[in-house]
């Protein structure tokens, strides 16, 4: 796509009542000077192709590179305007009925500065998109719905906020204690023993699962545990509540009964009649 041939797609204001609709998507091979002292009243993601330009937002002046792009939140003041001959870039638009609470619920609803930590990810994506809307000019909200949702998705987890490490870099530091935590998760374990088998502080193993889950590494190993009681007391009616306690790692039979009933909402003697006369 990287050519000299302007594109830009709007859509109809009939598709705004679905959860995620895009407004308007292109590539500019010569971006220009904008001000918009007001903001934009949907979110904006500007992203850089080739070239530099700069962007002004949120009290912050910051160079937009090939892998950079800005998200910004509707009605963020800002500007942007080249820094070369020529300044390269791809934008999409875009809200929805739920589209706050996605981004909320992702942690990506603020104006920020993103880098791919995996090159050319995000421009692959945006390229997709509009390869897509420009092959098949008929294609439904739906399907525009659904790309949209992908690329927010792909963004929340390969995008670095702020030159922060992305999501998927977290979980790369993070896997090999995952792989250990679920085949260990029935054995005396704790943070120290976790900690040691990633070769990092406990302090930094539980800020990497913070980041990467929103949980502690002794909540993850818990939910493993439930996860793995729910499996036994179905698949082995026969088994004592104690005997499922001892078989997934909990060394008090009450302790067991009160975690699973906190996480679940009833009791294992519960949950374990409500699914074996289902089957």
């Amino acid at each position: 796509m990287k050519d000299k041939l302007k594109k830009r797609f709007v859509f109809s204001s009939l598709d705004r009542t679905l959860p995620l609709f895009i407004e308007s998507i292109g590539y500019n091979p010569f971006e220009e000077n904008f001000t918009r002292k007001r903001g934009y009243p949907y979110f904006h993601w500007l992203q850089s192709v080739e070239g530099e330009g700069k962007i002004l937002f949120s009290g912050q002046e910051v160079p937009l590179q090939p892998g950079n792009g800005v998200l910004l939140t509707p009605f963020t003041p800002h500007s942007y305007y080249p820094l070369q001959p020529q300044w390269t870039t791809m934008y999409l638009t875009f809200g929805g009925t739920a589209s706050k609470q996605i981004l909320t619920s992702l942690e990506i609803n603020k104006s920020a500065l993103y880098t791919e930590s995996t090159e050319g990810l995000l421009y692959l994506v945006m390229k997709e998109m509009i390869d897509n809307i420009e092959g098949n000019r008929d294609c439904s909200s739906l399907d525009l719905s659904k790309d949209l949702y992908n690329f927010i998705l792909v963004l929340k987890k390969y995008g670095k906020i702020n030159n922060q490490p992305s999501l998927s870099q977290y979980y790369e530091k993070i896997n090999p204690v995952v792989n250990w935590i679920e085949k260990k998760f029935a054995e005396n374990i704790g943070l120290p023993d976790m900690a040691e088998e990633g070769n990092v502080s406990p302090q930094y193993l539980n800020t990497l699962f913070q980041e990467t889950f929103g949980i502690s590494p002794y909540s993850f190993l818990i939910q493993i545990r439930i996860r793995e009681s729910k499996r036994v007391l179905i698949s082995n009616k026969d088994a004592s509540l104690k005997e499922v306690a001892k078989a997934v790692g909990f060394n008090d039979v009450s302790h067991f009964v009160a975690t699973f009933r906190k996480k679940e909402g009833m009791t294992p003697k519960k949950y374990r009649s409500l699914h074996i006369n289902y089957y």
